[in-house]
């Protein structure tokens, strides 16, 4: 499958390019970038084409992934799935439900199939890990925490983003925590409260279909000494502690490049699709409704 880059940041330098050219599966064919000058180095680097124009890139390839800020992933995944391209897309999906909607709504209508890198689902031993204890009943409540350092450590390659430093912790980490709790809890009925903490510190309880409530911590601005994630079910089954995951960004873009080309070839959806993100998209929309509510 012909897969073009959209995106030259630190994100695609880290984990995209490196995770697309080494795949058996994939023909690296080309990159684009909104700086030009970047998107000429990053396709130096994997002797790939450069392109000036996303749309040239778009109709020389079967497939796109994407390594954007959200709003603009939306603008461009949307039209490479009405142009009928597979995407392979970064959370959060957009930053709003509309523009969430409109991407799956062209997906779609053209057949595209769509895989969003929630990463800690493409890990193997975290995805081996939600699907047991999606199996088990009974879950009362859960606590997760998502804790970054990409505001108080020295030399992050994110600290700079400026959509992360706009909308914070909610929307960079809030659906990595969304990714691993949904699957397990069912969807999100309510969310009950959502408060500010230091930073962009946001904490939020929610109610789940499956009956339980959980409790989510996330924050871009923690201690450095004091980063990490944690997520603890308790339930019927006793308690159940999410293991450390096996992959570096690399291995589990890998494994979202491979749950791609399984939806391509068996026409069934993953389940992290563009409508599952879309489902994710409408929770933190509604959890940053409740945060405005409450200033």
């Amino acid at each position: 499958m012909r897969i073009g880059l959209l995106g030259t940041g630190p994100w695609a330098h880290l984990a995209h390019a490196p995770a697309l050219a080494a795949h058996p599966a994939l023909e690296f064919a080309g990159v684009w970038g909104r700086r030009a000058d970047a998107a000429k180095a990053l396709a130096a680097e994997y002797g790939v084409r450069a392109y000036d124009d996303v749309d040239a890139l778009i109709s020389d390839v079967d497939a796109v992934a994407v390594a954007l800020p959200p709003d603009i992933q939306a603008e461009l995944a949307t039209r490479a799935a009405r142009a009928g391209r597979h995407l392979l897309l970064d959370k959060p999906l957009a930053l709003s439900s509309r523009e969430g909607r409109e991407l799956v709504e062209a997906a779609r209508e053209s057949g595209a199939a769509s895989v969003v890198f929630f990463t800690a689902r493409f890990d193997p031993v975290i995805s081996a890990w939600i699907g047991e204890q999606a199996a088990a009943d009974g879950w009362f409540t859960a606590r997760a925490e998502w804790l970054g350092a990409v505001f108080t450590s020295a030399g992050s390659p994110f600290a700079e983003s400026a959509w992360r430093r706009e909308k914070g912790a909610l929307w960079d980490v809030g659906p990595h925590a969304l990714s691993v709790l949904l699957p397990v809890l069912g969807d999100v009925t309510r969310v009950g409260a959502a408060v500010h903490g230091p930073g962009d510190t946001v904490f939020l309880v929610l109610e789940h279909a499956g009956g339980a409530s959980s409790t989510l911590t996330l924050s871009l601005t923690a201690p450095e000494a004091a980063s990490g994630n944690a997520v603890e079910l308790r339930g019927e089954s006793g308690v159940a502690v999410l293991p450390e995951g096996v992959s570096d960004a690399v291995g589990a873009l890998s494994g979202a490049v491979d749950a791609l080309l399984e939806a391509v070839a068996s026409g069934r959806p993953h389940a992290c699709d563009a409508g599952f993100a879309l489902r994710v998209t409408e929770v933190l929309e509604a959890a940053e409704g409740v945060l405005g509510v409450g200033e």
